[in-house]
């Protein structure tokens, strides 16, 4: 079934970001899309293709994560029979697919370096070769790649090839987070809203009460758009067959009363691990209270800096702890998105436990 394009939208920083997207689309040039989880970055790679001259050619979509690290060679540029156990017969790769259109490169960052190498050499000389291969076949593919990690700093750090990122960086488009698009949260909300009562076969648009608005305006939006359209669709659906206009907005569906004693203590009441998190950091032992000491010591910890940086390690350790590692449940837990909490911990250099 054909996927139809729908971005939606009011606010100034949206609206620069698909003008951008537009005017980079006839460019036949490699575009960088940037953007957290469900801010929209799939969209904006088919707005990319169907505004090209390549529309009428091959849309390819890859994640990059997932797939293992010794799939992704083989599956971008294919392999020859025999070329690795299981290589049963001869497959193209998502390169050879995408002739003539567009290769669309989700989660870019989670490459491999040798798949880096390839990708390279791919987008500088216009040829694959498969595993297992000596002979390169010629294609021509416009490639679009997507992430949400700060590819300059990867650099950096040596995980991701500065010459690559330079070939890719023709043009950027960096996707506002919802939490920044205050204004397009009540268009969405009436968008998908709409669509679920059409779905649900109902004859009326009952919109949503000013109550249950106001909490949609003042939710933080860690999975942007995309959990935004879930607690719409899960409003409408579960508000079937009531009069007056929609109510209840449940952000967590896995928020129950009857939950396990330890998603209760994680997921459901962030506010706890929290409070514990913070208690056990300013007092406890297993700092040594860095901030009480600090501020009855003025001489404890000279760096500001220093100090700052030790307590936040020592938060996001308790709460890591406090919910026996789940990454997930922590993040909620100290009112951060995933992301923002995978970043902090390898800022601090914490492994998962």
């Amino acid at each position: 079934m054909e996927h139809h394009v729908q971005l939606v939208g009011q606010s100034s920083s949206f609206l620069d970001a698909v003008e951008r997207a537009s005017r980079a689309a006839p460019l036949d040039r490699p575009v960088l899309v940037i953007g957290e989880r469900g801010t929209g970055k799939e969209l904006i790679a088919e707005r990319l293709h169907h505004l090209s001259s390549r529309w009428d050619g091959p849309l390819i979509i890859m994640n990059c994560a997932a797939l293992p690290e010794t799939l992704i060679e083989a599956e971008l540029f294919g392999h020859e029979a025999g070329a690795f156990t299981g290589a049963t017969k001869a497959r193209p790769g998502r390169f050879e697919e995408a002739n003539g259109g567009t290769l669309f490169l989700d989660e870019l960052a989670t490459l491999s370096s040798p798949a880096q190498d390839r990708l390279l050499r791919a987008i500088e000389y216009g040829d694959v070769t498969r595993i297992g291969s000596s002979r390169p076949v010629r294609v021509d593919v416009r490639i679009v790649a997507a992430t949400n990690e700060h590819l300059p700093r990867l650099v950096d750090q040596g995980r991701f090839r500065a010459d690559l990122l330079d070939r890719l960086s023709f043009e950027v488009v960096t996707l506002p987070p919802l939490r920044h698009r205050h204004s397009d949260i009540p268009v969405l909300a009436d968008f998908f809203g709409r669509r679920m009562a059409l779905e649900l076969g109902w004859e009326s648009w009952p919109e949503f009460s000013d109550e249950a608005m106001a909490k949609l305006l003042g939710y933080a939006w860690p999975g942007n758009v995309r959990e935004l359209k879930n607690v719409i669709e899960r409003a409408v659906y579960r508000w079937d067959g009531q009069e007056g206009p929609i109510e209840d907005i449940t952000f967590d569906p896995f928020e129950s009363p009857w939950a396990p004693a330890y998603a209760k203590s994680s997921a459901s009441e962030p506010e706890t691990a929290l409070a514990a998190a913070a208690n056990e950091n300013v007092s406890g032992p297993a700092n040594g209270g860095v901030a009480a000491s600090a501020a009855h010591d003025p001489h404890a910890c000279c760096d500001f800096r220093l100090a700052v940086a030790e307590y936040e390690k020592a938060i996001l350790s308790a709460a890591l702890e406090k919910c026996r590692w789940n990454q997930r449940a922590a993040a909620a837990a100290l009112s951060l998105s995933y992301d923002q909490l995978r970043h902090a911990m390898r800022r601090h250099q914490l492994q998962g436990g």
